[in-house]
């Protein structure tokens, strides 16, 4: 009888090879995920595939720009040449009467020599599509040829419409049509600290644009005769030749007239300013419209509170100003208004500064009745005045108002 020998089964044996596939099955499926994260971050960077793109990198993220403005604003500035013939005076005048030549002959009127000439350098803003550029009166004054460069390299000449020395403004006018144009932005609605661009020529050498903020407003220098001084003071560099150039707001608006610096050494300092655009607005409009600037004039001298002189008046404090002087006849001393009258109010605004308040009664028409409100002897009243009309010649080393 034959016995089949009984089969010895080894379990550690089989245990280790179980395990072992364990372990192999295990390690290829990590690599598999591992091979998977791989791909994905790879597919990530792949332009082509449709999966979210990375966020950028800060570091080469774009800096902020004013190209857009500027790209807007420069074709309507413009450069100005002025050209002034300088007049010597005659060494015998009175050859040019008949009598002497009777006398003398022809020998006393011989042809004088070329007359020297001054060049001039400016810029300018176009605001009116049919021609009419806005600039500085000290930038033409006195000239007897003025040509523009235009922005396209086109050389024009231009006429004077009208020139306002006790703003400093002045209205040129070119033969052309279509031309790019700078809006005139709302100047009182400028805050200190915003940021603003000034493009013009300084000193020749060619358009430029330069950056700073407003730094100030409603500014008086004393550089000028100091007749209708309201300006914005910014950092924004300006030079030689930026005269009557833009001021121009980052929405591309013209905010300001480029007109004056100050620095001991000719140069920018950070101390440059400009006339506000309301200003040159109102100057503008009446210099196209009838060749001349007509102002009201109350006809007071006033000063600031506190002040020495607004003490000595017993008032030492505000708001408003205080009346120092009545011109008699005028429209004030028509209306009652007294020395050591108070004001407060103008047409309902309020009044904290004599600058302005000067400023806004020239802004107004000659002939309009206005409302002041004053106190006196401390109580309070509304006086009614009709404006008189104001001429430079009148003026005295205190401005009347």
């Amino acid at each position: 009888m034959w016995f089949m020998p009984k089969r010895k089964t080894n379990i550690p044996m089989c245990a280790g090879i179980i395990f072992s596939l364990v372990m192999t099955i295990s390690l290829v499926s990590a690599c598999n995920r591992g091979s998977d994260r791989r791909f994905a971050l790879d597919s990530s960077a792949n332009p082509n595939t449709s999966s979210a793109p990375a966020a950028p990198n800060p570091a080469v993220m774009p800096v902020a720009s004013y190209a857009d403005t500027v790209s807007k604003a420069t074709p309507a500035v413009v450069t100005i040449h002025s050209q002034t013939r300088v007049r010597e005076p005659q060494q015998f005048p009175f050859m040019d009467d008949p009598f002497f030549r009777r006398f003398f002959g022809e020998r006393g009127t011989q042809q004088a020599p070329n007359q020297p000439t001054r060049q001039g350098l400016g810029s300018g803003v176009i605001v009116r599509e049919d021609g009419y550029i806005l600039t500085n009166h000290h930038v033409i004054d006195g000239a007897d040829q003025i040509q523009v460069d235009m922005n396209d390299h086109r050389s024009l000449q231009a006429q004077l419409v009208g020139s306002d020395p006790p703003s400093d403004l002045a209205v040129l006018k070119v033969n052309a049509t279509g031309l790019p144009v700078l809006p005139l932005g709302d100047s009182d609605r400028t805050r200190v600290g915003d940021v603003v661009l000034a493009i013009g020529n300084p000193l020749g050498v060619g358009q430029t644009v330069t950056m700073g903020i407003i730094s100030a407003k409603g500014r008086q220098t004393g550089l000028s005769n100091g007749s209708f001084e309201d300006f914005l003071q910014t950092d924004a560099p300006i030079n030689r030749g930026n005269s009557g150039g833009a001021l121009v707001s980052t929405n591309s608006e013209l905010i300001g007239i480029n007109s004056q610096i100050l620095s001991p050494s000719g140069g920018s300092i950070g101390l440059g300013f400009a006339i506000p655009s309301n200003m040159a607005r109102n100057v503008m409009e009446q210099l196209i419209n009838s060749g001349k600037v007509r102002r009201g004039q109350l006809g007071i001298v006033v000063l600031e509170i506190p002040s020495e002189e607004a003490s000595r008046l017993g008032v030492t404090q505000g708001p408003g100003v205080v009346v120092y002087q009545v011109q008699s006849g005028s429209g004030a001393d028509r209306a009652g208004l007294r020395q050591g009258d108070v004001i407060t109010a103008l047409n309902g605004a309020a009044v904290t500064d004599p600058n302005q308040f000067r400023n806004a009664i020239a802004a107004t028409a000659p002939g309009t009745e206005i409302t002041l409100a004053i106190k006196r002897g401390g109580s309070e009243q509304q006086v009614r005045a009709r404006l008189g009309e104001f001429t430079p010649e009148a003026e005295r080393p205190r401005e009347q108002e």
